[in-house]
């Protein structure tokens, strides 16, 4: 008689738990076991519980291929989803095999689990094990297919609703509940006192401060009372929402017609333009890209977007200051370049418009183009791609939670009628537009930080510490990759073998990138260091670079004059025209503010199951290599978050975006 030793696991969440009957067969390559009842004395299966069983069988099975299990109904009681973690197997060999499953199974559902190293598909010697890898393929390549949401962007899943979705990768009951409830609390304040829906006008901008009673940040308060000067508008672009757009500027583009005259008075004395570009002081924010999209209409007449430009400069106190702004791209009398020395609320809208328009391109491009769209490609391409058992599947999978439900959501509440990206200046079809555009011109290396960096001039200016803690963090994210493929890659040649994985890098380029060979974008994988890179930037896109545009949304988007999708009259044309009151009249109506504000709330929060960067509860790895690799990676990445809170402490304006502990491991919101 042989007995074989079973740990199963129940997850810890809630209604994890069943009362139904569980059921284990083994399969071996000897034999397989008896349909065997898990059944103990008292209650089995319970919430976050960890139960032991035996299989007894008459003879070894031989080498342990596969574990089937199965839940049957308990008399007539109702429907009980069990949450099955993971089952750890002693066999009479004395080998401890990880079985992995980590997901919801049903009444009279079964599944079948691998357990062991993780295995590349030409590594399988057994007929029974190739079967189950071919049909476990072809049943998420059925399940999980492509859809086009619009021509020119990338595709997306083909769930229309989240009640579509497999529990596995739903949000949790208590995410559910946790986004429920804010945005109900955040509903009756706003009805409560009155905002909701309003259509009037702000009377003066400190009324904008009373919005909410209590949703408060302490950087959110600092923008209020900031908002206006040029240092921190200058700030801004460097460690606020949107810290990929500034280039250095080497020469002025054509049709920005600033003169040495203009902004001499806001150079070092001494100075000018000329030498301060020589020097490597002068940056450019050019939204060429937005020009010609039109705008959506705004109770029945257009609005007005301004892919504008602005002239920054590093003054001698290391603080970058706009110095020039022209809102369109075409120079005339109606496009005036307009100066901090112009009267004051002139100023103050050429840098409103300014901001709306980097807004718009943050929240559609950066935000949603460049880290949720993109990461539903990886996700897709990875689970129709690679079975459980692949070793890329089980580094990458941590990092796709959540985001097919927090898309397939986001879909409905920013691109609905009533959401807040239709409302914008652009409105859907131009954001639309935009992000087509974006996606035209998006190369490779503009999604890896290091090469970003460098293209933009970047590498020097001052107190930019979205690029410091950056590069190092993508540097210890590329450190761990590198580590765990060169783990399974020892050679360029286990690259071109593994079809899962070049299956993987072909559907990202095809349904991703839309087969743009210009960009640079691998169609392909031929070594073991375009793996790493391109897994590097998977992981630093899922993690670090979501949680650098997202984090600080309440905290700088909140206060509507500091950023706003939306404004609601034109530029100025001519200076010394305007007054607090057109600044007001342009700013969005009182239930567009309230709107726009709770939505980067609700995106901002951090919710109860908020799992940080390097951090893997389910455990998928059953070899000690990737394991140790793991606990060093966490490691590294707590020295960098006690560096991060060490240097902080001594800023005026802490930047805590890219502190590990502040960073979710996927995009989960």
């Amino acid at each position: 008689m042989a007995e074989y030793k079973l740990e199963m696991t129940t997850g810890a969440m809630q209604y994890a738990g069943t009362s139904d009957y569980i059921y284990v067969t083994l399969f071996g390559t000897e034999e397989q076991s008896e349909r065997t009842l898990m059944d103990n004395y008292g209650v089995d299966f319970q919430r976050g519980a960890t139960g032991s069983y035996t299989v007894k069988t008459s003879l070894s099975l031989g080498k342990l291929l596969l574990v089937k299990v199965e839940k049957d109904n308990y008399l007539c009681l109702p429907e009980d989803e069990w949450y099955f973690s993971k089952m750890v197997v002693t066999t009479p060999e004395g080998d401890v095999i990880l079985y992995p499953c980590y997901r919801w199974i049903g009444r009279g559902e079964l599944v079948e689990l691998r357990g062991g190293r993780a295995m590349k598909a030409f590594e399988e010697d057994h007929p029974l094990l190739i079967d189950h890898r071919k049909n476990e393929l072809m049943l998420k390549k059925s399940l999980f297919e492509w859809k086009i949401m619009a021509e020119g962007l990338p595709h997306i899943n083909n769930f229309n609703d989240v009640s579509e979705l497999p529990a596995e990768i739903r949000f949790s009951d208590s995410r559910t509940a946790d986004i429920s409830y804010s945005k109900a609390m955040t509903g009756i304040e706003l009805k409560v006192k009155g905002l909701q829906g309003s259509t009037a006008q702000w009377e003066s901008i400190e009324d904008i401060k009373k919005i909410f009673w209590c949703k408060k940040t302490t950087m959110s308060e600092y923008v209020a009372d900031h908002w206006m000067e040029d240092d921190f508008y200058g700030y801004q672009f460097l460690n606020g929402v949107n810290p990929g757009v500034i280039k250095r500027c080497s020469e002025l583009p054509t049709n920005f017609p600033v003169t040495e005259e203009m902004v001499k008075p806001f150079l070092e004395e001494g100075s000018s333009l000329q030498k301060e570009m020589e020097k490597g002081n002068m940056f450019l924010y050019d939204q060429k890209k937005m020009d010609g999209i039109p705008p959506a209409a705004y109770n029945g007449e257009p609005l007005h977007v301004t892919a504008g430009l602005c002239l920054f400069n590093v003054n001698p106190e290391n603080k970058l200051m706009p110095i020039a702004i022209q809102l369109n791209q075409q120079p005339s009398e109606k496009n005036p370049i307009f100066l901090p020395s112009d009267p004051e609320t002139d100023w103050l809208l050429a840098k409103m418009f300014i901001k709306n328009a980097d807004c718009m391109d943050h929240e559609s491009v950066h935000h949603l183009l460049r880290t949720h769209f993109l990461a539903e490609v990886f996700s897709v391409a990875a689970l129709r791609s690679f079975p459980v058992i692949h070793p890329m599947y089980k580094l990458l999978f941590p990092h796709f939670r959540n985001t097919l439900d927090t898309n397939t959501r986001g879909r409905l509440i920013l691109f609905g009628p009533d959401g807040a990206l239709s409302k914008s200046s652009l409105g859907f079809v131009g954001l639309m537009e935009l992000m087509r555009r974006d996606l035209s011109e998006m190369t490779y290396s503009s999604l890896c930080l290091p090469e970003n960096i460098a293209a933009r001039g970047l590498e020097s200016i001052p107190d930019f510490y979205y690029r410091d803690d950056g590069l190092k963090l993508w540097n210890i994210i590329k450190s761990f990759v590198k580590a765990v493929v060169e783990h399974y890659y020892p050679s360029d040649s286990e690259v071109h073998k593994d079809t899962e994985l070049q299956d993987w890098i072909s559907e990202v380029f095809t349904h991703g990138f839309l087969g743009n060979k210009a960009a640079g974008f691998p169609a392909a994988f031929h070594t073991v260091e375009e793996v790493v890179k391109f897994i590097t930037m998977v992981i630093f896109t899922t993690t670090v670079q979501h949680a650098a545009i997202n984090s600080g949304q309440y905290d700088y988007n909140s206060w509507a004059p500091n950023g706003t999708l939306l404004l609601r009259k034109p530029p100025p044309t001519t200076k010394g025209q305007s007054s607090m009151k057109t600044v007001l009249e342009t700013l969005p109506n009182v239930g567009d503010t309230v709107q726009f504000a709770a939505l980067t709330w609700l995106l901002s929060d951090r919710y109860t199951d908020y799992i940080p960067l390097g951090t893997y509860p389910e455990e998928r790895f059953d070899e000690p290599e990737p394991k140790q690799m793991i606990k060093e990676f966490q490691a590294e990445l707590s020295y960098l978050s006690e560096a991060i809170t060490s240097r902080n402490s001594h800023l005026e304006l802490p930047y805590t975006y890219l502190d590990p502990a502040e960073i979710e491991n996927s995009v989960s919101i």
